[in-house]
């Protein structure tokens, strides 16, 4: 009998109740933990905030200088404005909520039952979050000033054309340039909202309302691929940092939100066909390959998912669904190209147009560590001290995979604490992205906002933390995404 698709549970993963490797409730997943442990965890944070107490100092010196950061409020994108908004009960009543709450119904809750919850509780937190703004300016009016893709749409009446004709547009200097997101994009980004508007979902409000519904989706993907690759135990435990992700502040109302959440379900359906946890494994991963390849003409720089896509395979430790995948991921690609649109084409004009505007003023020096910091305040202090497990994990994890025994289709014989040691290797495959496109130089600021599907990844390192410090965690991630979201005044 068939047993590849039946859905397992945590005792036949052995990460379960009674099982030798499964993490203690009062601990971290690594057994009875250290007074040494604790405080690096600790340790890691410090360092976290003295980042960004230097990238604040540092920054305002800079700027108030000569201005050449290009940023009212370094390194955030940003400008001081202290307010109180409609969504300012609404995220403190959210937070409170799964500050005290999350952690115990993560724990209980039937799967879907929570996966259900995780998105609904993601998706009231980054709108109200977006609410503190209010409506007008929080939510109907982001995808609508002038850097903006709705901006455009009647630009894209003859869409073949369009896109014939959209690398002619992205220089500055050019008749007709782009407004600076859709210059910064490939068009599948501008298309979204192009189609939006033909199903008669145009304007801003419901631009918005997609952005946030489906960004967070992104929840529900993540939780997904943890499980699949490292436990239901873990997965339940990171919950709660995913749903109050400090990235709410930028992912309402931003279309990375959707980007993220894009990239984020490809490497979730990668996920269930490497491990077979699907009823068609091969159909999954055509669909992965798929928003891959549609990820790809969202963002230039999404490319580097790949590199999370890749790790799945490895923590899998198979190559099957590779060729469906890459079939799938085929598809858009040849689309757009048949269309008239040459990727890499625009991809070099946007490196002229970037070096034309803020991107050539912008110093390196000053950005290639800053925004780490931009990194921290977006996904938090307990993702800094995951981060930091994750890092501790890495050289066993490196170890079991090479000897075979940390691959995620063992069960009985699995190695102790590989549940634990895959989670550390996806957490770290993202923050070798996320490295990635800082030293790129095509990421100087607003990388709170740009890096969101790369800082998804890093939240889940939470769960690595003792479970009876997580609500302590949570304050610590939420508390600064609160006091940003109501002092300063976040771009676009």
């Amino acid at each position: 009998m068939k047993t590849e698709h039946t859905p397992r549970t945590e005792a036949a993963e052995g990460t379960g109740p009674g099982r030798p490797d499964a993490p203690d409730p009062r601990t971290g997943p690594e057994g009875p933990e250290s007074g040494r442990a604790r405080r690096l965890d600790l340790i890691a944070a410090a360092a976290g905030v003295l980042l960004v107490t230097a990238a604040i100092l540092v920054g305002h010196a800079i700027q108030n200088r000569n201005g050449t950061l290009r940023a009212q409020w370094p390194p955030l994108l940003a400008s001081w404005d202290p307010h109180l908004g409609p969504g300012t009960p609404a995220a403190l009543t959210m937070a409170v909520l799964v500050v005290a709450y999350g952690p115990p119904l993560a724990a209980r809750l039937p799967w879907r039952g929570l996966l259900g919850a995780a998105w609904a509780g993601s998706t009231a937190w980054v709108f109200s979050m977006a609410l503190i703004d209010g409506w007008y300016r929080g939510v109907e009016r982001r995808l609508t000033t002038k850097h903006e893709y709705l901006r455009v749409i009647d630009r894209f009446d003859d869409i073949p054309a369009t896109l014939r004709d959209f690398t002619n547009h992205i220089v500055i200097g050019e008749p007709g340039n782009w407004p600076a997101h859709v210059a910064g994009h490939p068009p599948g980004a501008t298309l979204t909202f192009v189609w939006l508007d033909r199903i008669g979902l145009g304007g801003g409000a419901w631009a918005a309302v997609w952005c946030v519904v489906v960004g967070s989706s992104a929840v529900l993907a993540a939780l997904i691929t943890v499980r699949v690759l490292a436990g239901e135990h873990l997965a339940r435990r990171a919950a709660p940092f995913l749903v109050l992700a400090p990235a709410a502040v930028w992912a309402g109302v931003s279309a990375d939100g959707y980007f993220a959440a894009v990239a984020a379900w490809s490497v979730a359906l990668l996920a269930l066909a490497a491990t077979r946890r699907v009823r068609f494994p091969a159909a999954a991963a055509v669909g992965g390959g798929l928003l891959f390849g549609w990820t790809c003409y969202l963002s230039y720089g999404l490319g580097l998912m790949a590199t999370v896509l890749l790790m799945v395979l490895v923590l899998a430790r198979t190559a099957r669904p590779v060729v469906p995948f890459l079939l799938g991921a085929l598809v858009v690609p040849a689309a757009f190209t048949l269309a008239g649109f040459n990727w890499w084409t625009a991809y070099h004009l946007l490196v002229e147009r970037y070096y034309q505007g803020a991107g050539g003023i912008r110093p390196y020096a000053y950005w290639v560590w800053a925004n780490l910091a931009c990194a921290v305040l977006a996904s938090g202090l307990a993702a800094v001290a995951g981060v930091r497990r994750s890092a501790s994990y890495a050289f066993g994890a490196v170890r079991e995979l090479r000897t075979g025994a940390g691959g995620v289709r063992r069960t009985g014989n699995a190695a102790p604490h590989a549940p634990a040691r895959r989670l550390a290797l996806l957490v770290l495959a993202a923050l070798v992205a996320l490295l990635a496109a800082d030293l790129s130089g095509m990421s100087k600021a607003e990388t709170e906002r740009i890096w969101q599907p790369f800082l998804l990844w890093l939240l889940p390192a939470a769960a690595l933390l003792p479970a009876r410090t997580a609500r302590y965690w949570l304050v610590a991630s939420v508390v600064p995404a609160l006091l940003i979201n109501h002092l300063l005044w976040t771009g676009w």
